[in-house]
């Protein structure tokens, strides 16, 4: 379905475990230790809001800055066409941008030029 497999992993040996270990080092400092649970409820409330943002709105460097419900849905392809767009919006407006303030500058020189040779103008006569 999704290229994932459940594997088992030797007990007490995190380095075959290294995603989990990162999981758990995620969820302290971005849940735990911010929230500071007061009591095991509050603190059950805490991770399960966490685990639902984490895999459902949180994006994951290692698949590509996506979230992983969209990678799941098959979302991933859509959502790269969508940022290459706001990318290539983006660059066209800074281009554009950079070229109206570049005419502009020139104007202002041009501007400047006529009233200094203007000026020397009527300081000759």
């Amino acid at each position: 379905m999704s290229g994932m497999t459940h594997v088992k992993t030797s007990p007490y040996y995190p380095q075959s475990n290294g995603k989990f270990e990162r999981f758990n080092r995620t969820l302290k400092s971005e849940c735990i230790r911010p929230n500071t649970p007061v009591s095991l409820d509050d603190a059950i409330k805490l991770v399960t809001k966490f685990v639902k943002y984490y895999n459902n709105q949180r994006l994951h460097s290692s698949i590509g800055y996506i979230a992983p419900l969209d990678k799941l849905n098959g979302k991933e392809q859509e959502i790269c066409n969508a940022r290459d767009r706001k990318l290539e919006a983006a660059r066209a407006a800074r281009k554009q941008l950079r070229e109206h303030q570049l005419s502009s500058a020139a104007n202002i020189n041009m501007l400047g030029n006529q009233v200094t040779q203007s000026t020397e103008n009527s300081i000759s006569r």
